[in-house]
């Protein structure tokens, strides 16, 4: 089964364990949608939506030194919407509607995240194959780039004055 198809079951059944969920979303953390189960809400524009609310909490976590981000938490008048990490690449969000149990959203939310990642691991996993190794087992070199000898140094790139780049851009 293809992991979209899997994801989109995910979403399914977090749907079921909670008849309050009024939509789910699994997207990219740039915006891409990856699979919804929401009737009322265009997935694509709540994706790219996501994906700027999660730049910002990305940097309010930061600014802020509380961690790693995990999760944030809207609440409108007519109910919530929660954005859950699904690992490096992906997010969970969740609609919600007013009469929800918050701690059961949440609950339900970080444990479909933490699936979700496990199912787009799987693939990325599946699709980069291991390092071949040459018949007595050893790890072989690595090659150097393009256009460079085996075994040259970087080339030194010259700083430039202060002068050429202005002031404002430090020494």
């Amino acid at each position: 089964m293809a992991v979209e198809a899997e994801v989109l079951n995910e979403l399914h059944r977090l749907r079921m364990r909670m008849p309050r969920l009024t939509g789910a979303l699994a997207a990219s953390v740039d915006g891409l949608v990856l699979a919804q189960d929401m009737p009322d809400v265009q997935p694509e524009g709540l994706a790219a939506l996501t994906a700027a609310a999660l730049g910002v909490g990305y940097r309010l976590v930061d600014v802020t030194a509380r961690g790693e981000f995990c999760e944030l938490l809207v609440r409108g008048a007519g109910g919530y919407i929660a954005t859950y990490a699904a690992g490096p690449s992906a997010v969970l969000t969740l609609l919600a509607d007013d009469r929800a149990n918050v701690g059961r959203l949440h609950l339900e939310g970080r444990r479909s995240g933490s699936r979700v990642a496990d199912l787009l691991a799987a693939r990325h996993a599946a699709r980069v194959p291991p390092p071949a190794l040459p018949s007595d087992g050893a790890p072989s070199p690595v090659p150097p780039p393009p256009g460079r000898a085996p075994g040259a140094l970087p080339m030194r790139i010259p700083r430039q004055s202060r002068s050429q780049w202005g002031p404002q851009y430090g020494p």
